[in-house]
């Protein structure tokens, strides 16, 4: 088993369902145990374009990391994600692949740890609440130090404590 952190997000449709959606799905091949916060965040990149709710988890699975990115991508298509659509822009989910053990690749359709942890208040906001002390494994930082270095925090808003609580019972 390997210890892996997935983030989610959704900005389309029922947001909180669509993640409570996604933890469902992934339960069958990764164990969570875990959870962050849910944060209502600002869209980064495309601006134009509803808020998201954003979270991470923490859990085990048996899963090879390619074969996780495809079982993941699969739920994305389950749960209405389109391929093809504009980058960066609305979805009613999105699970991407932040850690998978201290393994770092690097290949034109996965790279772990994701490429762009470091910049995204709205990653390492929901990270730091479940993998402060943990450190990246390129850049040799704790989590929580590298959220003490990103800009737009101020874009990222937990939300209140009966939402995760909805969320648990998803797990």
């Amino acid at each position: 088993m390997t210890t892996v952190y997935l983030a989610l997000g959704s900005n389309l449709g029922d947001r909180a369902a669509n993640l409570a959606a996604a933890l469902r799905h992934l339960e069958p091949k990764v164990r969570i145990d875990r959870h962050s916060r849910v944060y209502e965040t600002a869209p980064m990149y495309v601006t134009d374009q509803p808020a998201f709710l954003n979270m991470a988890v923490r859990g085990e699975t048996e899963l090879a990391p390619w074969e996780l990115l495809g079982f993941v991508k699969e739920i994305e298509a389950e749960l209405g994600r389109r391929q093809g659509g504009l980058r960066f822009g609305p979805r009613p989910i999105d699970i991407d692949i932040l850690l998978y053990g201290a393994l770092v690749m690097y290949a034109p359709e996965l790279e772990i740890p994701h490429p762009r942890i470091s910049e995204r208040a709205f990653v390492l906001c929901p990270l730091a609440d479940i993998a402060a002390t943990v450190r990246h494994p390129a850049l040799n930082r704790t989590f929580g130090e590298l959220l003490a270095a990103v800009p737009g925090k101020d874009t990222v808003v937990p939300l209140p404590d009966a939402l995760p609580g909805m969320l648990a019972e998803a797990v």
